[in-house]
């Protein structure tokens, strides 16, 4: 009988296995041919993100990105102390893990990746937390501080920035690093849509992850669906979708009630006795309309806010949310919204609504502000035309314009007074708003400091 030499088996055994992890090495050269490191997966956390997922008192979500090799996750989490013993006594949660195949987009190099998410649960209201995520083992992030909203009503800060879009590791990255300088300590930041060009392409959400740095993942984010998230997957095709990447990195509040279409794109924020009311201004805008007008009625906050991507008053030239301003600003009107905060017309224009009184007499006060802002560095033209005479029948009054200016806005909610900034991307204040509001009866005006003698 032919019998096989057991050492020759063996040694066919090892050349096979080095035969097999060469050409899984060499499948994977391929596979990030061209790409630069940081786009690289690995089993080390990277494009870590906070973000709302329940009461802001008592929880938080957190999303991460690694290589398939990593299938099993976890985070801790602890109450932040002066030293090392964090580690010590930390609460570990097992992570939820979906898998993105990047490949099913043309633009993409074709490989995969793992993003893992975690939501912290029954946590202290009003207390500084530090967590970390990893694989339970040797592959972990830094750890990373967050802070839980107060149950009471109290002073909220929080950043808002217009489209980022476009060159966002160039010249992005210093607006949110320069918004970070300004107001280190607010509480979470509201991205209102186009946070990339291409809604599925993966080297454009590795540098607007690479640029935020470790701002995303200690800020609480807010993101806004826009236009460039809603995207054909196929070239030429009318179809679009909403980002492939959206869902697997952002875990966000699911409002049940709502086509499941809409699900982690349109959501509501309390924080501190403000309400955040996040639309998804791309598709679906009917069922919203009822979405707006069942959360503004059922609010109790002392301050709501509306943020959408796509501009109910649209500064630039040829743009128009006619369906928004009809249907979704009366709305706005009969609730007394406060704030409404949207992007897209990469311009900034700052305007009111005021209260009209019979015989069209207009008073001093206001009922809504809104504004449009861009935070990158494309730029549309401003139809000056269209904003002092266009919205005049509804009401809306122009206050401050600009283009051809990066912005992040400062807002800061404290006892009955809204404080507004916008700052250009070198820091420099570029105009404020002070909205004073009588909360029995809903009145507000701008506050104006009286002058002194002359």
């Amino acid at each position: 009988m032919f019998k096989i030499n057991s050492n020759a088996n063996m040694n066919f055994k090892v050349n096979y296995m080095i035969c097999f992890i060469s050409f899984l090495a060499l499948s994977a050269q391929e596979n990030f041919k061209g790409l630069k490191h940081w786009e690289i997966p690995s089993k080390n956390p990277d494009r870590i993100i906070l973000t709302f997922h329940g009461d802001p008192t008592s929880s938080r979500a957190v999303t991460w990105r690694t290589s398939t090799e990593i299938e099993n996750s976890v985070a801790q989490i602890s109450e932040a102390t002066v030293n090392a013993n964090i580690e010590y006594n930390p609460k570990t949660y097992n992570a939820s893990v979906e898998k993105l195949k990047l490949g099913q987009y043309s633009r993409n190099n074709s490989f995969s990746v793992n993003y893992h998410s975690v939501i912290f649960k029954n946590l202290k209201p009003n207390t500084l937390y530090a967590y970390r995520v990893g694989d339970g083992d040797k592959f972990w992030s830094e750890w990373i501080h967050f802070k839980t909203a107060k149950k009471e009503y109290s002073k909220t800060e929080f950043v808002f920035f217009g489209d980022s879009q476009n060159r966002l590791l160039s010249h992005w990255s210093r607006v949110i690093r320069m918004a970070y300088q300004t107001a280190p300590n607010a509480s979470f930041a509201i991205h209102g849509g186009d946070l990339v060009d291409d809604a599925h392409r993966d080297y454009e959400w590795a540098e607007w992850f690479k640029a935020g740095g470790f701002i995303h993942s200690q800020w609480t984010n807010i993101p806004v669906l826009g236009n460039h998230e809603y995207w054909p997957l196929i070239a030429e095709s009318e179809q679009q979708f909403t980002s492939i990447h959206w869902r697997p990195q952002f875990t966000l509040p699911v409002e049940e009630d709502l086509n499941k279409n809409l699900h982690e794109t349109v959501y509501t924020v309390d924080y501190q006795d403000v309400r955040i009311i996040v639309l998804n201004s791309n598709f679906n805008l009917n069922t919203q309309t009822k979405y707006i007008e069942e959360k503004l009625k059922t609010s109790t906050a002392k301050w709501n806010i509306i943020t959408c991507h796509h501009s109910i008053f649209s500064p630039a030239l040829g743009r128009d949310f006619r369906y928004g301003r009809k249907n979704w600003k009366p709305l706005f009107d009969k609730y007394n919204v406060d704030l409404v905060l949207n992007g897209h017309d990469h311009t900034y224009a700052r305007g009111h609504v005021p209260k009209i009184y019979e015989e069209d007499i207009v008073s001093n006060e206001i009922k809504t502000m809104y504004v449009t802002s861009v935070s990158g560095p494309k730029f549309y033209r401003l139809d000056r035309k269209q904003l002092k005479e266009g919205y005049v029948k509804d009401g809306y009054k122009s206050d401050k314009i600009s283009h051809l200016v990066q912005f992040f806005q400062v807002i800061t909610i404290d006892e009955n007074k809204l404080t507004y900034v916008a700052y250009t991307a070198t820091g420099k204040e570029y105009d404020r708003a002070v909205i004073v509001k009588d909360f029995e009866s809903g009145d507000k005006n701008f506050y104006k400091k009286k002058e002194g003698p002359k």
